[in-house]
């Protein structure tokens, strides 16, 4: 069962060829055979998942497949939610309730068996927690996984489960992916409510979405977690079809543009992963669709990364805040990493008259982005990171700190937009590393990008990408 995905361990259990409390039970075994020395999931609830997969479940799609959440927002009633941090974790730090997307999940059918490693508050592209150590990747224990959804990634990436929820800020779902060799997909802004406990988080950033292996499992899921809720600020507008139909759907000639940049604003483009964007295109071609080299201006403007900072700290520092209130005395330096302590004092920073600038700024960036999907334009495709996956420590130090603003030369600004966007495998394993592309299409357009994906897929399996 190591290698099906989770449509495929779902229909074990609807035709009585499995049970829950089998699937759960392998699981379980993979975990504890492997996690010592990968370090993904760092909070367990075996005995929970199996009393739950043995007593009645709901008759959902994923029916007694075993998931992990990310120990990142995505609260899951009485198990903890320390987010990677030395405070949360000392005062055992639990969550109250359910998250929507953690009822959606239960919903499905899907019984959780923990909460996967995330660095700290989800702030870096790594996964490297001083409060739980790093996560390796398994293609190479010396380097990283990326993040935040490092974790998560790793669970998939080897098995121990065939899918994993996670978040995306800034680019947390695609770029562990990339770094791993498995399929992650940020929704449009508004798809999955963030509720009860939070609306547009993170400057309305942040995005619930799953990791996995293949394509129909992602637009599955999305079909089951996706819809508003009262209260939600923003609801996307609902598909024509749903999300499993469209990984099927054919979905014509596509005219997609391409982004190969040896630099974006001074930070360099590894030539490996330009090499497999560029092997990516060809493919395309092959399949019919019309590829150009174009992309949207506005994705290498030089004042993009500040803006973003601007948008996003002042949620941090609010955060510490929180904190400290919670705690009744002044957080100690202790409890925190540096890295999140950088972030609260950027956002300190931030005035509200420059916040609304901030804003402003934002808009024109959105209208500016879509200017170019509405001139005629599919898809983007482009790198999801601008390297290989990255020897573990490298965003260590206050010169550490700035490189994990500036290696984001290809995500957030999907985050920003609200626009959709997925990681695809694009490497060989005879290659090394795994080295994964993003597309991305117009705000909602969700079921374009399952329909390519579906299409890739199936010409050139992940395994032999």
């Amino acid at each position: 069962m190591t290698h099906e995905d989770a449509t495929a361990l779902a229909a074990l259990v609807a035709t009585g060829q499995a049970s829950p409390t089998e699937l759960v039970t392998a699981a379980i075994g993979r975990i504890e055979e492997l996690d010592g020395r990968l370090n993904a999931v760092v909070h367990r609830r075996f005995e929970q998942a199996l009393e739950e997969a043995a007593g009645p479940l709901p008759d959902g799609p994923f029916r007694g497949v075993p998931i992990v959440l990310k120990d990142l927002r995505s609260g899951s009633a009485g198990d903890p939610d320390y987010q990677g941090n030395a405070f949360l974790r000392d005062v055992d730090h639990r969550a109250a309730h359910d998250a929507h997307v953690t009822a959606g999940l239960r919903r499905a059918g899907f019984v959780i068996l923990g909460r996967t490693n995330t660095p700290e508050f989800g702030l870096v592209s790594t996964t490297e927690p001083k409060a739980f150590g790093p996560t390796r990747n398994p293609w190479d224990l010396t380097r990283s996984p990326g993040g935040s959804s490092g974790g998560s990634a790793v669970a998939v990436a080897t098995g121990m489960v065939p899918l994993a929820q996670g978040t995306d800020g800034g680019g947390s779902l695609r770029m562990p992916s990339a770094h791993c060799g498995v399929f992650g997909f940020k929704s449009s802004r508004g798809r999955v409510s963030a509720g009860p406990d939070e609306g547009d988080a993170l400057a309305a950033h942040n995005v619930y979405g799953v990791i996995t292996r293949s394509v129909r499992d992602s637009a599955a899921v999305l079909d089951a977690i996706a819809g508003e809720h009262s209260g939600d600020p923003v609801v996307a507008p609902r598909p024509a079809t749903t999300f499993l139909d469209a990984v099927t759907a054919a979905p014509g000639s596509l005219r997609i543009g391409v982004m190969l940049v040896d630099d974006v604003n001074g930070y360099p483009v590894d030539p490996r992963v330009n090499a497999v964007v560029r092997r990516m295109a060809d493919r395309l071609t092959a399949l019919g669709h019309r590829v150009e080299e174009a992309y949207p201006a506005a994705m290498t403007d030089p004042a993009y990364l500040e803006h973003w900072l601007g948008l996003l700290s002042p949620s941090v520092t609010v955060l510490m805040d929180d904190l400290a209130a919670q705690a009744g005395r002044p957080l100690r330096r202790d409890e925190f990493e540096e890295v999140t302590w950088w972030w609260a004092d950027q956002g300190a920073k931030v005035s509200a008259a420059d916040y609304v600038r901030h804003e402003t700024w934002r808009d024109d960036f959105r209208r500016r982005m879509a200017a170019w999907w509405t001139g005629g334009f599919d898809l983007l495709l482009s790198p999801v990171v601008p390297n290989p996956p990255p020897e573990l420590g490298v965003f260590d130090g206050p010169d550490g700190i700035r490189k994990s603003i500036d290696i984001l030369c290809f995500t957030p600004q999907f985050n920003t937009t609200g626009q959709p966007a997925m990681a695809v495998p694009a490497s060989l394993p005879s290659e090394g590393l795994p080295i994964g592309v993003q597309f991305a299409a117009a705000y909602g357009r969700e079921e374009l990008l399952f329909s390519l994906a579906g299409q890739l897929e199936a010409a050139h399996p992940w395994t032999g990408a």
